[in-house]
């Protein structure tokens, strides 16, 4: 699926899909992002900052970044407007422009999912050790509707988007086919 001028929000924080975020928005151009897209279907796309990159041109946005949707908005106590938005699918972004305002859109084609057959007895400690960490802080489980831990893909998302691992080496892995990499360098970390 493609998406036309769709608006992008560059941040250090790391969104997958099947994710949730709570976001504090308080610059104008971000404002008036979270309003058109709540005009248009509630989307816009979450893009992983390069540091080493160039405002200027836009090579500041990494190609990979993760569709997203507002599912819940309200005043904040500090008067800011705050957004919980879904990850629903990793997309390739491309023809980046900057508006007046310096928000960003561009062009963006939907990304398959990994492929990959994971072993149960890899994803097991990898899904026990993600269950204790919610448990212990309860205020990221309270972003899910649903905790998907039998969903395998689910859970390595969730462990790439909490890992401290930098944003070049999450682009390597969400450009792979398949999971293999990615699992087996979460497993090395994780255990």
């Amino acid at each position: 699926m493609q998406y036309h001028n769709i608006p992008l929000f560059p941040l250090s924080a790391h969104l997958l899909p099947g994710g949730h975020m709570a976001l504090r928005i308080f610059e104008p151009r971000y404002v008036r992002m979270v309003k058109e897209a709540c005009a248009n279907n509630g989307f816009f796309v979450l893009c992983m900052l390069n540091s080493r990159g160039d405002q200027a041109s836009n090579n500041h946005i990494f190609p990979i970044g993760t569709l997203c949707k507002i599912v819940d908005f309200d005043l904040l106590d500090d008067g800011l407007l705050g957004i919980k938005v879904e990850g629903l699918c990793c997309v390739s972004v491309q023809s980046v422009q900057t508006q007046a305002d310096g928000l960003r859109i561009g062009e963006c084609a939907e990304i398959n999912d990994w492929r990959c057959a994971i072993e149960e007895e890899k994803i097991t400690p990898l899904r026990n050790k993600l269950e204790l960490i919610y448990d212990r802080y309860p205020e990221i489980a309270r972003l899910y509707p649903e905790l998907k831990f039998s969903d395998p893909i689910w859970v390595i998302y969730r462990w790439l988007e909490l890992l401290p691992v930098d944003a070049a080496n999450k682009q390597a892995f969400l450009g792979e086919k398949n999971c293999d990499k990615v699992l087996n360098y979460i497993c090395e970390l994780v255990q």
